[in-house]
């Protein structure tokens, strides 16, 4: 309260914007979320007041699409694993000319279930298709693309082989990959989040990686960020947790902080755009 004071524009990224905040700034006359996620602003309390609340759609699709294909690259491939175990010696002191200390696995032919398909998720899927991957989709508005199969949630987890998060957090998924949804994966899958942490019941996913009932999961994201040492899946078995990158390429910054600028110049201009409530 103290930073916004009598400001009439306001932008937050993590800092959350909840209904008491948003109802004692008098001054308050718009709020943009310097991200495309807007869980932060409670929505219906802006819309009360007539406040625009504007995102930054679209601005780090292929940053984190391509962060995404790295994380399912780096289980199938494990290069920083070994590359670890040579600079530890392990070649040199290896008998026969190569090693391989996990399975390696190839891609092609492998199915690739995506969980929401908005931006990320179609560009995470053509770069999925140019490893020759099937593409399944769970979405709550299936369409005819082709190439791509909708299926039911159940499904997808069921018969994919790297499951890929791409949905935005809302009340109603929180928390819904459980410990009941994992255990339907198959044994050898993969599974990669890099959409929002409050998806995942992170201690159901330590368990199952810790109980080996799957190959390997990655996550960019966690469900408080920075996490607290207790985080259940810190020292879980087969997982890659990267600090929230995804997003983070300069080119990627770069357009976030043109379109940042771009809106509040429309709102100025009483057309404004990209406006979420």
């Amino acid at each position: 309260m103290e930073r916004v004071g009598n400001a009439e524009i306001v932008f937050t990224n993590k800092t959350l914007l909840p209904a008491e905040a948003i109802n004692a700034l008098p001054a308050l006359e718009y709020i943009g979320v310097l991200a495309t996620g807007y869980n932060v602003v409670e929505i219906e309390a802006a819309r009360k007041r007539d406040i625009p609340v504007t995102n930054i759609p679209s601005y780090g699709t292929a940053s984190v699409a391509q962060m995404t294909m790295a994380l399912i690259l780096e289980l199938a491939s494990q290069p920083a694993l070994h590359s670890r175990s040579v600079s530890e010696g392990e070649w040199s002191a290896c008998p026969d000319f190569c090693y391989w200390k996990k399975p390696l696995v190839e891609l092609d032919g492998l199915t690739l279930g995506l969980v929401g398909f908005g931006a990320i998720g179609q560009a995470v899927a053509k770069l999925a298709q140019a490893f020759e991957m099937k593409v399944i989709v769970y979405t709550r508005t299936p369409r005819a693309v082709e190439g791509i199969e909708f299926v039911d949630r159940n499904t997808l987890f069921r018969k994919a082989d790297v499951v890929s998060l791409h949905c935005p957090l809302t009340d109603k998924n929180k928390g819904f990959v459980n410990a009941e949804l994992l255990a339907t994966m198959k044994p050898t899958a993969f599974f990669i989040n890099t959409a929002r942490g409050p998806l995942v019941n992170e201690a159901a996913l330590a368990e199952t990686l810790n109980e080996e009932r799957i190959a390997g999961a990655a996550t960019d994201v966690l469900s408080v960020e920075p996490p607290a040492p207790d985080n259940p899946l810190f020292g879980a078995k087969n997982l890659i947790i990267t600090p929230h990158i995804g997003w983070a390429t300069q080119a990627a910054r770069e357009r976030l902080m043109e379109t940042a600028v771009a809106n509040v110049k429309a709102f100025l201009e009483g057309a404004p755009v990209n406006v979420v409530n």
